[in-house]
């Protein structure tokens, strides 16, 4: 197929790019600028701006045969349900499918809940408040001939980027690993390379107007992760939990939230219907032997 890709240039975008192209299939990046961007792996480069929703008028050609739409949102509801209607007006009557990019924070906390699955009801937390009417402005181009499907991926980790890099980079500023909100706080992670592939996995095989949890790892102690990227850091002292107050002054209130939120989400749905099959290291292993180990290379252990 070939694939147009919003947020090529991401951190998720670059390994999307990757894994397309590994399945055999083109890659037609949208970017703000035409400047060239060598080594990104495009077969195109298409200038719009998913901020700016008129832009993106032209963009899905009749030669394109899926969007994949991973722009991060704008903050503004009437822009981002725009964005959707320009990407999938061309798509309307062709069975030709919109992979859109959500995320697990749209359920907000799940409780004593185990693994909830893409049937669980959404209670956003503010950071991501009005997303499930994306989500639904989405799937309701279903009805209009578009294989229209929502991925909501878990904590990114992997490729030395994400949250987790965030945890490793204060771990090493502070001088002690650090984690957010209640002792007990538990995340859904999965690898940017495994998410990657769901996305491939979604273009080709998912059916109209259905929901996929990318999670790897459902329910991954944050107080053992931030351990974990203490010794990335080369900072071996206990963990220690930072106040609410002062979370929000470094991260801002709304981050502040969605890093103490406790969730245990599934992303067994997607296994067996897409055939999807995770296999890179779970955060923890990844932290402490993987791709964040380079951040340790100029630091010291902590007494």
């Amino acid at each position: 197929m070939k694939v147009l890709l919003t947020g090529a240039t991401g951190y998720i975008g670059s390994a999307v790019t990757d894994h397309l192209h590994a399945a055999g299939h083109q890659v037609v990046a949208l970017t703000r600028s035409a400047e060239p961007q060598p080594g990104r792996g495009w077969d195109a480069q298409l200038v719009g701006d998913t901020a700016d929703p008129a832009s993106l008028a032209g963009a899905v050609t009749s030669d394109i045969e899926a969007v994949i739409h991973l722009a991060p949102p704008s903050g503004d509801a009437e822009v981002d349900t725009a964005v959707i209607e320009a990407l999938a007006a061309p798509l309307r009557g062709t069975g030709r499918p919109l992979v859109y990019t959500s995320g697990v924070w749209v359920l907000g906390a799940t409780g004593e809940a185990q693994e909830v699955g893409e049937d669980a009801p959404t209670n956003p937390i503010d950071i991501v408040g009005y997303r499930p009417r994306i989500e639904q402005a989405v799937l309701a181009e279903a009805a209009e001939g578009v294989r229209a499907v929502v991925v909501r991926p878990g904590i990114v980790y992997g490729r030395g980027g994400g949250i987790p890099a965030i945890l490793v980079d204060r771990a090493r500023t502070q001088g002690t690993p650090e984690y957010y909100g209640e002792e007990g706080v538990r995340w859904p992670t999965v690898h940017v390379d495994d998410l990657a592939e769901l996305f491939v996995a979604a273009v080709e095989r998912a059916e109209a107007g259905t929901v996929w949890h990318g999670v790897g790892e459902s329910a991954v102690p944050v107080r053992e992760l931030a351990r974990a990227a203490g010794r990335a850091a080369g900072v071996s002292t206990a963990p220690h939990a930072v106040p609410a107050e002062q979370v929000a002054e470094v991260f801002g209130p709304l981050f502040a939230d969605a890093l103490a939120l406790d969730q245990s989400v599934s992303g067994g749905a997607a296994r067996t219907a897409l055939d999807w099959k995770p296999n890179h290291p779970g955060v923890i292993a990844e932290l402490e032997s993987g791709s964040y180990r380079p951040a340790a290379e100029n630091t010291t252990v902590a007494d």
